[in-house]
Parts: structure tokens; C-alpha cells; sequence
């Protein structure tokens, strides 16, 4: 199978972190299950030949089954965006119209990638309303149509289930013989570290004990799971029954490119 990386940038994305996530993965994975996909670094370095991935966000969700299932057509409506501010917020903007109910899908997702490329940091972030409201971002030239890397997702996406669900929705899915990687939007170490907005209902800390109380229940049932987090106090508090290990994380979500580096989070595991 060929070589693929993450077709879309996401927050919070894990590429930097892979040797600390493959070195703690099982070995006898019968199922892999990731839902909280984003942009699915793990999911792309290990290409199990069996995986579940799940998001809310079904914008996310459409893109990855455009690419898994007409990846040609999708790299064709891609090639027809150019790079330009004004033409950037009519894009953008396209989700306020009565007109985009009537997108196919394909467009949908075509749009989704080229914003993607293309915006402020690559942040996915709406409004309370789901719409898209990130600015657009300054660059040289950025890559919108990567076809030979979209083509490799695609075949390493067909033998897998795509779907919009809640994280909650694996727990009538997966077996003792599987495994599950949480990596959910994180607790804020700050104020200004608060990237949630991915769903017009973004995860608040009753999500995060929804998530928490899901990992206990299925820890009484056998089935193995790692999650990532923020080294935030609550998180060791959530999750003290588990093994809490420390590990550094390259940031570069920061307007103050001083203010980039290094930062503590936490790999949680049950195995």
C-alpha cells in the first residue's frame, strides 16, 4: 500500500507526536477505531486493514467519503480554485446561502479542502449557526490539490467504515479483541488555548466526563484504549485509575511565533 499522510492540516493534529502513539500501540488489533478523526495521522502511518473512524462533524465526515469513494472527481473540482483573498470569503461564505443545500457532495468536499488549505492556520472553527467563519490565511504558495497523496488516502480508505456519530457510538460497536484511539478536543491549559469550535456544539467539561465515564466502562469490559490530552490538572483527575504518562508536543497554534515550542500532554492507556 502506498506511503499517506494527513490530506487536510487540523488542530491538534498528532504527525509529531506518531513514535510516542506506535510505540504504545498492541500488536493484535482486530479492529481499529479513531473517533475523533481529524486529520487521522495514526490512521494514515498504521493503515490497519480493518478501521471504524467516526466524527461529529459531518463536513469532515463527507470530505474523507469523497475521498474514499470518487477521489478523482474530487482532485478534478479541486483544480478549480485559485488562491486569492476575494475569491477565499466567497467560498467561505457559501455556507450562509440558500444555495449550498443544494451542493453535491464532492463540491462540499472540495470546499472543505481548499478552505482548509487556504485559512488562517489551517483551523477549522464556526459559528454557533456551523458556519465557517476562520479568515483567510497569508501564504507563498499553498499546496490545494496534493493528487498523488489524495489518490494513497483513497486506497487506504476502502476498506474502511466512515461515519457522523457521536464518540458515545462506538461502545455498541467495539469488541474485546479491538482497539480505540481518543484524541478529543482538549481541555484548555488557558483561556487562549481554547479550540473546541469544531461543531456548532463544541466539547465542553461535561463532554470531557462523558468521555471519561465511556473509557471506565469500557475498561470493565476488556476492551484496550489510549487517549491523548492536555497535561491539564482535571485530566489527571479524570483519568487517575489509568496510566498517565507525560510526553512532549511540538506546538505551532500560536499567533507569537515566540511563544512556539514544546509542550507537555498526556497519553493515557488501560493495557
Amino acid at each position: 500500500m502506498l506511503d499517506c499522510k494527513p490530506f487536510i492540516k487540523w488542530v491538534g493534529g498528532k504527525r509529531k507526536l506518531l513514535p510516542e502513539l506506535v510505540k504504545r500501540i498492541p500488536q493484535d488489533i482486530y479492529i481499529y477505531f479513531e473517533p475523533f478523526m481529524g486529520g487521522s495521522a495514526l490512521f494514515w502511518h498504521l493503515k490497519p486493514k480493518k478501521a471504524i473512524l467516526i466524527d461529529i462533524n459531518r463536513e469532515l465526515v463527507n470530505t474523507y467519503k469523497c475521498v474514499q469513494q470518487n477521489v478523482e472527481a474530487l482532485i478534478l473540482d479541486l483544480q478549480k480554485h485559485p488562491y486569492a483573498r476575494e475569491y477565499y470569503y466567497q467560498i467561505r461564505n457559501s455556507d450562509r446561502t440558500f444555495e449550498y443545500t443544494n451542493w453535491t457532495d464532492i463540491q462540499r468536499a472540495s470546499r472543505f479542502i481548499y478552505l482548509n488549505k487556504t485559512c488562517f492556520n489551517g483551523l477549522y472553527r464556526v459559528n454557533s449557526k456551523g458556519q465557517y467563519n476562520v479568515p483567510f490565511g497569508q501564504y507563498k504558495n499553498p499546496k490545494i490539490v496534493d493528487a498523488e497523496n489524495l489518490r494513497a488516502c483513497s486506497q487506504a480508505l476502502q476498506d474502511t467504515e466512515i461515519l457522523a456519530d457521536s464518540f458515545l457510538s462506538i461502545e455498541s460497536k467495539i469488541t474485546v479483541r479491538d482497539f480505540v484511539y481518543f484524541d478529543p478536543p482538549y481541555i484548555p491549559l488557558n483561556e487562549t488555548s481554547n479550540f473546541t469550535s469544531y461543531s456548532s456544539k463544541g466539547f465542553d467539561t461535561e463532554m470531557q466526563i462523558a468521555l471519561q465515564k465511556l473509557c471506565q466502562r469500557l475498561d470493565r469490559r476488556g476492551v484496550r484504549f489510549m487517549l491523548s490530552n492536555s497535561a491539564a490538572p482535571l485530566v489527571f483527575d479524570l483519568y487517575s485509575e489509568f496510566q498517565i504518562e507525560l510526553v512532549d508536543m511540538p506546538r505551532s497554534i500560536n499567533s507569537n511565533a515566540n511563544k512556539r515550542g514544546k509542550i507537555k500532554e498526556v497519553l493515557i492507556t488501560n493495557y
